[in-house]
C-alpha cells in the first residue's frame, strides 16, 4: 500500500465539520467520493484535526493509503479540484510519505487562526466567516489575556463536556494577535488542542476586551478549571485552521 498526504482548503459553512457524520454533509465524504471516483476504488481519509461545523480551514492535511500509485500529481488535482469546485473545497497538494506517516498523530504543531470583524456595519465580505463584534475592543486588553494563556496549563474551562481528550493539560506555544483596519486576528500554537478550546479562550478574551470582565475575572474563570465559568464560546464561523507542521 502506498500512503499520500493531501492539503485541503475549505469553507465550512455548510458542512457538519470536517469528519464524516450520519446528519448532514461533511467534508471528509465530499472528498472521498472524488477520490474513489478517481482512484477506481473506497479510499479512506484521515483528517489531521476534526474541525466542528462551520469551521474553515486555509491548510488541513490527510492522509490515505491506496495501492495504485498516483502516476501523474498534476492531473490527479486537476482531476480533484474539477469535481470539488462547486463544494468551495481544493486540494492544494498531494505527496508521498513512508508508510508509517500518520496525518494526525504526526503532527508537531497545529495553528488556528481566529477572525474578529469589530465594527458597527453588518459585514458583507466577511458574513459567515468573521465574529463581528460591535461593541469596542481593547487591543492591549487582549494581548494582556492571551499573554496568560500561553505556556502549559489545566485548560479544563475552555473544554467541552464532549472532549475525549485524556489530558486536560496543554502546551500553548504562543498566541500572536494583529489588527488591520477592523479586522482583529488571533493565532493560536500548540501541539494539540482541546475540543472547543480556541473557541472558548476567544469568548473570555472577549469579555475581557470589551470590559465585561476585569483581568482578575479573566483570571479567576481559567483558574477555576471549571467549564460552568467560562464565557460563551466564540462563534464558529470565525475560526480557521491554519496550518500545520510535520
Amino acid at each position: 500500500m502506498l500512503n499520500y498526504l493531501i492539503k485541503v482548503e475549505y469553507e465550512g459553512t455548510n458542512f457538519v465539520g470536517w469528519q464524516s457524520q450520519k446528519n448532514g454533509k461533511s467534508i471528509q465524504d465530499e472528498i472521498e467520493k472524488v477520490f474513489k471516483k478517481i482512484l477506481k476504488t473506497k479510499i479512506r481519509i484521515t483528517g489531521a484535526g476534526r474541525t466542528d461545523k462551520g469551521v474553515h480551514a486555509f491548510s488541513q492535511y490527510a492522509s490515505f493509503k491506496v495501492k495504485k500509485k498516483i502516476e501523474n500529481k498534476k492531473v490527479f488535482l486537476e482531476s480533484a479540484n474539477y469535481f470539488l469546485k462547486n463544494k468551495l473545497i481544493s486540494i492544494l497538494d498531494v505527496r508521498k510519505k513512508s508508510n508509517n506517516f500518520h496525518a494526525r498523530h504526526s503532527a508537531k504543531l497545529r495553528t488556528y487562526e481566529y477572525l474578529i470583524a469589530n465594527r458597527q456595519a453588518n459585514l458583507s465580505i466577511n458574513k459567515n466567516r468573521a465574529w463581528h463584534v460591535k461593541k469596542k475592543m481593547n487591543l492591549n486588553l487582549l494581548k494582556k489575556g492571551a499573554k496568560l494563556l500561553e505556556g502549559t496549563h489545566n485548560f479544563s474551562t475552555f473544554r467541552a463536556a464532549s472532549c475525549s481528550a485524556k489530558s486536560p493539560i496543554k502546551k500553548m506555544n504562543n498566541i500572536k494577535i494583529g489588527k488591520l483596519n477592523d479586522i482583529i486576528k488571533i493565532r493560536f500554537s500548540s501541539q494539540s488542542f482541546l475540543q472547543n478550546q480556541v473557541r472558548s479562550m476567544v469568548g473570555c478574551l472577549k469579555y475581557l476586551a470589551t470590559n465585561k470582565w476585569s483581568i482578575n475575572d479573566f483570571k479567576l474563570a481559567f483558574k477555576s478549571k471549571k467549564r460552568s465559568k467560562c464565557a460563551p464560546p466564540a462563534p464558529a464561523c470565525g475560526l480557521y485552521l491554519y496550518n500545520i507542521k510535520y
